[in-house]
């Protein structure tokens, strides 16, 4: 087994009670997707917008496995367990390639903006749980 998905086992085993349990959010349905994810990258979205939340938290962890594990971004990106089975509308890259790549030609990743802070922030405490 792959260290960062120990530590996510790890972290999900200790944390039992975390889940993206959306029953008591008010959450928004995305027709756009793309400009819904790319606004995420550039904008602190204080909402529930899925499935765009879903295509940023998994383009975000590609980013960070491929820089901190030597990952391959687009193999990681397939990755149905990528988000440990937590979001229930996370796509893996093989099955909405198209949106994946339209999204990619357009973004500029900046840990600073947006809410990738945020994500990271989550990312860190998963990855590199007990450390």
């Amino acid at each position: 087994m792959k260290d960062w998905k120990a530590s996510q086992a790890a972290f999900h085993t200790a944390n039992k009670s975390f889940k993206d349990d959306l029953t008591d959010e008010n959450i928004t349905y995305s027709e756009d997707i793309v400009e819904d994810v790319l606004k995420h990258f550039v904008e602190y979205v204080d909402e529930w917008i899925y499935p765009a939340k879903s295509y940023v938290v998994g383009i975000c962890y590609a980013k960070f496995l491929e820089r901190d594990f030597g990952e391959d971004f687009y193999e990681v990106l397939d990755d149905p367990d990528l988000l440990f089975g937590n979001d229930p509308y996370f796509v893996p890259y093989s099955e909405d390639e198209q949106v994946y790549e339209e999204i990619l030609r357009e973004l500029d990743f900046n840990e600073d903006l947006g809410m990738v802070p945020d994500i990271h922030e989550y990312y860190r405490e998963e990855m590199f749980f007990g450390s």
